[in-house]
């Protein structure tokens, strides 16, 4: 798994014994392996991505006529949800930064756009908000990114319907 660190100790110097506590290189190999089923199961289940609140992703008409989606971002380097489909038109996107710790920020990638899109979301520190409103016309996936973690895989994509 990716983030795992690993140390090891140095041999005990000048103390005259081996470091398996005079066990031998027998005795430190059982060690070993014991050491390395527990951190084994330590690491082997994978927490599963928590749920998207209903409503959440869901593409609204608000009453002057612009659609509306809300994303949430969390410590986890996800939003939520990571895709989501508009017509073209006015689209009004509100990014909630729901972590505990994470700031965020969403921003689309012009040189991957059908056609650009200049709004984004420079900087939301957890417990914020903020609302970006911008046209899309031309069909197709709009990627976007928190360009702080887009290493870490914290992408999605917006799809404007044809």
């Amino acid at each position: 798994m990716s983030g795992e660190r690993t140390t090891s100790s140095p041999p005990l110097a000048g103390s005259g014994r081996d470091p398996g506590g005079g066990r031998g290189h027998r005795g430190t190999a059982v060690a070993v392996a014991a050491a390395l089923v527990l951190l084994a199961g330590c690491g082997s289940e994978v927490p599963a991505p928590a749920p998207v609140p209903e409503g959440l992703g869901e593409v609204t008409v608000a009453a002057d006529g612009v659609q509306e989606i809300t994303v949430q971002t969390r410590d986890d380097y996800e939003f939520y949800p990571d895709h989501f489909t508009v017509a073209p038109g006015r689209v009004r996107l509100t990014v909630e930064n729901v972590a505990d710790q994470m700031t965020h920020n969403l921003e689309y990638t012009d040189e991957e756009l059908p056609a650009p899109i200049d709004a984004g979301v420079p900087f939301l520190a957890p417990g914020q908000q903020e609302t970006i409103e911008f046209d899309v016309t031309t069909p197709g996936d709009y990627p976007f990114a928190c360009t702080f973690h887009l290493q870490l895989g914290q992408v999605g994509t917006m799809t404007v319907s044809g």
